[in-house]
Formats: structure tokens, C-alpha cells, sequence
């Protein structure tokens, strides 16, 4: 880690506390949100370039990742309802992932077995229900929603063909709040779930940040 890189990592945890602050006094904290929110993910950008990874390509694209996350994040915390423009840009930064994920040199096409084993089991549990909440709702929504589920899980995939704890930990994390995500907007709302699912994002893209390796 670089000495840049520790400074951006400081501001990224302030920023994200903030956010989940203001997401815990909702809709008391909104000017919060709109700046620590989008503040969170800029500076974990900041974190992946000024790392001094030993393959700049896939920093690149983690890069790329991280922009269109950033996109993401301010779809979803404007007033209106932006989720479609939130869900595809999500989409395009979970494939940026798979590729800066597939191009590490520990990546394992045995690896990526186990981690498409691992994804077809989530699947199986979690998709009917994710699956048939959104189509009570919206079935326009299920073709978008399938098509990010597929992305999503090869990203899981290709965090766990890397054999990196950390890529792994953070494609999980990322996979649970999006799940969250899902169920809470769809199936019920859950008093804790705004919470839980901005940590357990933040924690993720900081997982995929981290296990760049060095």
C-alpha cells in the first residue's frame, strides 16, 4: 500500500461511515447521503489508482468497475425511481470485475468450477424467491433483474477462481446486499435491511479493491 493509497482508504472509511449514518436517520439525513454516498465510492477509486499493483490491466478495470458502480449509487439514492439506470450500470461494473478478475495470474479454471458449483447453489435458493417477488411487482423488471443476477454471479465466480480471500470475501459481500437489495424492494421491506445492505457493500468493493495484488 502506498502512502496515498492509505490516505484515500482513511477518507473512503469516513465516507462510508457517513453514509451509513445518514442511511440509519433516514429521511432526516438526505444531505448526508448525497454527499458520503457517492464520496465513498470516489475515494475507494482513489484507493485503486493509487495502488502499485504488479498488473496495472486489471487495476484498469477495477477501475472501470468502480466508475460505473459510482454511476450506480447515484441512480439509486436520487429521489425518483432510477433502478433500471442503477441496475444496468451495476451490470457493466460487475463485468468490468469478471474481466479484471479473470486476469490475474492465480486465476484457475478448476477454481472457476467450484466458484460456478458455489453460484448455481446460491441460485438455486435465492433465485426462485428473488425471481418470483420481482415478477409479483414488475414483470417488465424480470428479463433486467435475470441478466444482473448472471453478471453478479460470474463475478462471484471469478473472485473465487482467483483464490484470493479477499476477492472472494468481497464478491460475496457484494452478492449478499444485492440480494438484500432485491428482497427488501420486491418481497418486503425490513427496518434493518438499508443498513445491512450499505455495509455489506461497502465492506465488498473494498474486498475486490484490496486483493489487487501487489
Amino acid at each position: 500500500m502506498t502512502g496515498a493509497a492509505w490516505a484515500f482508504l482513511a477518507l473512503f472509511a469516513v465516507a462510508a461511515v457517513g453514509d451509513w449514518v445518514a442511511v440509519v436517520r433516514r429521511p432526516g439525513a438526505r444531505a448526508l447521503e448525497y454527499v458520503c454516498k457517492p464520496a465513498a465510492l470516489v475515494a475507494l477509486l482513489l484507493v485503486a489508482v493509487a495502488l502499485d499493483p504488479a498488473d496495472g490491466g486489471q487495476r484498469a478495470w477495477f477501475v472501470v468497475a468502480l466508475v460505473w458502480c459510482l454511476a450506480g449509487d447515484v441512480f439509486l439514492m436520487l429521489p425518483s425511481d432510477r433502478f433500471v439506470p442503477g441496475l444496468a450500470s451495476f451490470l457493466v461494473g460487475h463485468l468490468a470485475y469478471v474481466v479484471g478478475l479473470a486476469l490475474r495470474p492465480d486465476w484457475s479454471a478448476g477454481r472457476l468450477v467450484l466458484g460456478l458449483v458455489v453460484v448455481a447453489a446460491a441460485l438455486a435458493v435465492l433465485g426462485p424467491r428473488v425471481i418470483g417477488a420481482v415478477a409479483r411487482r414488475d414483470r417488465a423488471l424480470v428479463p433486467p433483474v435475470v441478466a444482473y443476477m448472471a453478471a453478479i454471479s460470474a463475478m462471484v465466480a471469478n473472485a473465487v477462481a482467483t483464490g484470493d480471500l479477499l476477492a472472494v470475501a468481497g464478491a460475496g459481500l457484494f452478492y449478499a446486499s444485492d440480494t438484500l437489495i432485491a428482497l427488501d424492494r420486491f418481497e418486503r421491506a425490513r427496518p434493518w435491511a438499508g443498513l445491512a445492505i450499505m455495509v455489506t457493500y461497502h465492506l465488498g468493493q473494498l474486498g475486490l479493491v484490496l486483493s489487487l495484488p501487489g
